[in-house]
C-alpha cells in the first residue's frame, strides 16, 4: 500500500469525524468508532485484525486511564456541591485583593477548573463575578472574560481535568502525569495572563445591558451558600493528589530504591493518588448518607461516562491506525525534514485547533488529536517525560482555539454574563484564539530550553 493512499484514508477518517460531529450532530463516541472501522477496512486490514484493534484500543486505554478520569470527576463534583469551590475563590480573592478584581477572577477560574469542568465552574462562580463587578465598579464583560479565560486555560492544559488526562493516556504518557501537571501549570501562567489582559484591555469596553441595575451583594451571595468548608478541607482533595503524583515522579526520576521509595511510588500512581483525593473529598460532605455517598458520587460518575466513552473510542481509532503501515508513511515524512525540533509541536496544535473549531468540544479535540499523533511519536524519537508532556501541551493549546457558537462553553459564558453574541465574538472567541496561540508559543519555547 502506498503512503499516499494510506495518508488519504486517514484524512478521510478525520474528515468523517469532523463532519459527523459538527454537521450531523452525531455523538463523538459513535463517530470515532465508525471511523475506526472505516479506516481499518479501507486500509485492507484483515477483518479479525480490525475487530481486535478496536477492542484492544478501547479496553487498553480504559485500563490505563479510566479510573483516573472517574476519580477526578467525582472530586470535582464534590467540590462543586459542597461549596468548596466557592471557598477556594474566596481565599484567592483575599490574597489578590479586591483592587485587582479581574486578576482575582482569572486566578480563581484557573484554580477551580483544575478539578471542576469549566462549564460548571463558570456557573458556580457567575453570581460571585457579578457581585464583584458591581462592588469594584468595573465592566461586567471584563469580569466575565477574566473568569472564562482563567477557567479555560487549566481546563485544557492541567490534569486531573479529563481532557489532558485522556491525551496523556493516548500517547502513552500516563506514567509521567506529575511532569505533565508541572509543565501544564507553567504553560497555564502566560495563558491565564493573556486572558486577563484581554479582559482588561478589550472586554472592558463592552457594555452589557442592565449591568448598572445589578443588585447583587458579595457578602449576601457568600452567606447564601451557608457554612462553607474550611480552606484546608477545600483545597486538600486536589492539592494532595497533585503532591503525591509529584513525589512519585521525583522518586522515579532519581531512581531511588528501598521500601519507603516503593511506598511513595505506589501512593504517587495516578489511580491511587486520585482515589485518596476522592476519600479526602468525603470530609467536605455535610453528611455521609445516601444523598452524598450515592447521589453526589453517582452524578460524578455520570459526568465521567461521556468522557470515558469518547476516550475509549479514541483509543480504538488510534489502535486501528497503528495496525496499518502508518509507520512507513511517518518515517518518510520525517526523513524529508518536515518534523524537526520545536516545529514538530505545530502538527498536534494545528490538528487540534481544526477539530476544536469545527466541532466545538475541547475534550473531543484533545482525544482525537492525541489518538492521531500517537503513532508519529516513536517514529520521531519523541519519548520521555518532558517531550511527551510538551506534546500534551501542544494538543491542549490547539484545543483552545477557538470557542464559538458550536461550543457549549461559549453559550454558558454568554448566557450567564448577558453578553450579546456579537460582543461575545470580540470578547470570548478572540480571547480563546489569543490564549491558544500564547500556549503553543510558550510550549515551543520550553521545547527549545528543555529538550
Amino acid at each position: 500500500m502506498s503512503g499516499l493512499y494510506l495518508g488519504f484514508i486517514i484524512i478521510i477518517g478525520v474528515a468523517f469525524i469532523v463532519f459527523s460531529t459538527a454537521k450531523l450532530k452525531l455523538h463523538p463516541f459513535l463517530s470515532l468508532l465508525l471511523a475506526a472501522f472505516g479506516v481499518g477496512l479501507l486500509a485492507g486490514l484483515p477483518l479479525n485484525t480490525v475487530v481486535e484493534a478496536v477492542n484492544g484500543g478501547f479496553g487498553g486505554l480504559m485500563g490505563y486511564i479510566g479510573i483516573v478520569i472517574v476519580a477526578g470527576t467525582i472530586i470535582g463534583t464534590v467540590l462543586e456541591r459542597s461549596g468548596a469551590a466557592l471557598r477556594m475563590a474566596e481565599v484567592v480573592l483575599r490574597l489578590v485583593g479586591e483592587k485587582r478584581p479581574q486578576l482575582a477572577m482569572s486566578l480563581i477560574g484557573a484554580i477551580v477548573s483544575i478539578p471542576v469542568f469549566c462549564d460548571s465552574g463558570y456557573v458556580i462562580l457567575s453570581s460571585l463575578k457579578k457581585a464583584l463587578a458591581k462592588r469594584a465598579k468595573v465592566a461586567l464583560a471584563s469580569m466575565a472574560v477574566a473568569l472564562s479565560t482563567g477557567l479555560y486555560a487549566t481546563h485544557t492544559l492541567v490534569p486531573p481535568t479529563p481532557g489532558p488526562i485522556a491525551a496523556a493516556g493516548n500517547i502513552g504518557a500516563t506514567d509521567y502525569l506529575g511532569t505533565i501537571i508541572l509543565i501544564g501549570l507553567l504553560v497555564a501562567i502566560p495563558t491565564v495572563l493573556v486572558g486577563y489582559l484581554w479582559a482588561v484591555k478589550v472586554a472592558s469596553k463592552i457594555k452589557i445591558e442592565g449591568e448598572e441595575t445589578l443588585s447583587l451583594d458579595y457578602d449576601e451571595i457568600v452567606k447564601g451558600f451557608g457554612a462553607l468548608p474550611s480552606t484546608v478541607k477545600s483545597f486538600a482533595p486536589i492539592v494532595l493528589p497533585i503532591l503525591l503524583i509529584g513525589l512519585g515522579s521525583v522518586v522515579k526520576f532519581f531512581a531511588w530504591s528501598g521500601k519507603f521509595a516503593e511506598v511513595l511510588v505506589f501512593l504517587g500512581s495516578p489511580v491511587v493518588a486520585l482515589l485518596i483525593g476522592v476519600l479526602v473529598s468525603f470530609t467536605l460532605m455535610p453528611k455521609l448518607n445516601e444523598e452524598t455517598l450515592t447521589g453526589w458520587v453517582g452524578d460524578g460518575i455520570k459526568d465521567a461516562a461521556t468522557i470515558l466513552l469518547i476516550t475509549g473510542a479514541g483509543g480504538a481509532f488510534g489502535s486501528v491506525i497503528k495496525a496499518t503501515p502508518v509507520a512507513d508513511l511517518i518515517q518518510g515524512i520525517a526523513d524529508g525534514g518536515l518534523l524537526n525540533g520545536a516545529l514538530v509541536l505545530l502538527i498536534p496544535f494545528i490538528v487540534a485547533a481544526a477539530l476544536k473549531t469545527a466541532q466545538g468540544s475541547s475534550t473531543a479535540a484533545l482525544v482525537v488529536t492525541s489518538t492521531l499523533i500517537a503513532p508519529l511519536l516513536p517514529e520521531m524519537g519523541i519519548e520521555g517525560a518532558i517531550p511527551l508532556a510538551l506534546v500534551v501541551m501542544a494538543v491542549g493549546a490547539g484545543a483552545m482555539a477557538v470557542s464559538h457558537v458550536n461550543d457549549s462553553y461559549f453559550w454558558v459564558v454568554t448566557q450567564f454574563s448577558g453578553m450579546k453574541v456579537t460582543d461575545a465574538y470580540k470578547a470570548q472567541t478572540l480571547a480563546t484564539l489569543v490564549q491558544g496561540l500564547t500556549a503553543i508559543v510558550f510550549t515551543m519555547i520550553l521545547w527549545v530550553l528543555l529538550v
